[in-house]
């Protein structure tokens, strides 16, 4: 589902990814830990197409996409790649329903398409009852599931998760993990994520480390 290739990144003069290479099969959980500064964000950011390498190559479900065009690289995030982030980043103006949506309007999807597969996903997650709320109104852990919905509304190959459960409680915390191993079981998701939570890792398929840049045993 996913492969990079030696890929490296530096800011200035400053080596942060210095021949980092990964290969994911499809339906494959995999973590990466690592202290603060090793280099697993800038990575992450990478391998979802937010950020170009200085060298390497990506390729997700065979698409090489360091080599596609600006419009090209937003349309192809937009359809295949789903993103987690610590914080939930939910436009306040907007319900839970609405704010799942966005990305499915934004593919140019029918709104009835859209509607449909968001409260499918809300469902799943546990916040059919919640859909016509707007964040405020919502706990911290409910904002993170209504997330995790808007990453998944345009059914992408892959979901990246940066720190997703930081921000949380325990119980919050633990309610997620679960999650994300509920959507490998029921929708095949792959799911690459960045963590310092070591019992994340642990129930992962594969925890990787990352040290000054590159992946060690």
């Amino acid at each position: 589902m996913l492969k990079a290739d030696y890929i490296t990144k530096s800011f200035g003069s400053v080596q942060v990814l210095k021949g980092v290479s990964l290969e994911v099969a499809p339906a494959e959980v995999v973590c990466i830990t690592g202290a603060s500064g090793a280099g697993k964000t800038t990575f992450l950011q990478i391998l979802g197409t937010l950020s170009l390498p200085d060298s390497g190559q990506v390729w997700i479900d065979g698409t090489p996409v360091c080599e596609l065009k600006k419009d090209q690289l937003a349309d192809f995030r937009n359809r295949h790649i789903g993103f987690v982030f610590q914080f939930h980043h939910l436009l306040p103006e907007f319900t839970a329903l609405e704010n799942v949506c966005i990305p499915g309007f934004i593919a140019g999807d029918t709104t009835e398409t859209v509607r449909a597969r968001a409260k499918e996903l809300l469902d799943f997650l546990g916040m059919g009852h919640r859909m016509e709320h707007k964040p405020a109104e919502l706990s911290g852990g409910e904002q993170q599931r209504v997330a995790v919905a808007r990453a998944l509304v345009n059914r992408p190959g892959i979901l990246l998760a940066d720190e997703p459960s930081g921000n949380l409680d325990t119980h919050n915390k633990e309610e997620l993990h679960r999650l994300f191993f509920r959507l490998r079981e029921t929708y095949g998701q792959t799911i690459i994520m960045v963590t310092h939570d070591q019992s994340l890792a642990a129930r992962s398929d594969r925890s990787l480390t990352m040290r000054d840049g590159l992946f060690v045993q």
